[in-house]
């Protein structure tokens, strides 16, 4: 499950239960957390004695095949067969095997180890745990997400500011050693769109007019679409652009400068992230 991961706990009922995600989309929650409510010494047990229900299994067949286009259908119709028979043994692992599942993962470690599945799946085997049981563990996790819409919107937003500051720091520049006295007002604003554009082809690949050919259902502008790294990185360009600018560099100069601090930093940024993540116990993911 790679990418971005962050791990979260919810509390229920005096039990923590541990979440980690890898694009603040597809969380997935600790079923081996959830089945301690069960039986704390075994939740092995609780969680194979959930999988070898027939109606488990082909609700966990409806959410692969909703989701995941690799899911085996043929191996799938072997365990529905057998599903519900005295025999018949399903555990993570074998499911995962046989199938090519994605909806449940095994991960290994002495912290943060165990049977995780992806919130849809988690919340129906809680429910299936206990319905009050289940009612705990939503309102925390919505309490959770709450709080975590009020983070991405509170950076995202300073981010966006602090772009927007550096932006005039950037036409101040442009202002000054860019545009002569003797051009009309419409080659001025040409002028501004123009290093508006540097910016946005060295960050983001594409023009303004680009992105919104390519997103015409999208609302704002390419920037409005940026993530937290970008915005990050775009309002460092801004004041290196306008330096760039005073130094007398042509466009053309400014355009390989810009899109090699992009790149530099983006990449920092993205090792920031990865080695904050494994320093995490259980971060090997």
């Amino acid at each position: 499950m790679a990418n971005k991961i962050v791990r979260e706990i919810i509390h229920a009922k005096g039990i923590d239960i541990g979440i980690y995600t890898k694009d603040f989309e597809n969380e997935y929650i600790s079923l081996t957390d959830i089945a301690k409510y069960r039986n704390d010494n075994d939740p092995r047990f609780v969680i194979q004695n959930w999988m070898r229900n027939r109606n488990t299994v082909e609700f966990l067949a409806v959410w692969e095949e909703l989701h995941n286009p690799d899911f085996n259908r043929v191996q799938f119709e072997a365990v529905r067969s057998e599903a519900g028979l005295n025999r018949f043994v399903m555990t993570p692992t074998k499911w995962i095997e046989q199938t090519n599942a994605i909806g449940i993962v095994s991960k290994a470690g002495r912290y943060g180890g165990g049977t995780y599945a992806h919130s849809d799946i988690a919340m129906a085997f809680a429910t299936w745990i206990s319905p009050e049981f289940q009612l705990y563990i939503m309102k925390d996790y919505r309490r959770l997400k709450q709080d975590e819409n009020s983070r991405f919107s509170l950076d995202w937003n300073l981010n966006r500011a602090l772009s927007k500051v550096n932006y005039h720091i950037h036409t101040d520049a442009v202002k000054e050693n860019l545009i002569p006295p003797e051009l009309t007002p419409e080659q001025i604003a040409y002028t501004y769109a123009s290093e508006a554009d540097l910016l946005n082809v060295a960050l983001f690949g594409q023009t303004a007019k680009q992105w919104k050919n390519n997103n015409p259902s999208k609302k704002g502008n390419v920037r409005d679409d940026a993530d937290l790294n970008q915005l990050l990185v775009l309002a460092n360009m801004e004041s290196y652009n306008a330096i760039l600018i005073e130094q007398g560099k042509s466009q053309s100069e400014r355009l390989v400068l810009l899109r090699n601090l992009a790149i530099k930093q983006m990449d920092t940024l993205a090792s920031i992230n990865l080695s904050a993540v494994s320093a995490l116990p259980g971060g090997d993911m």
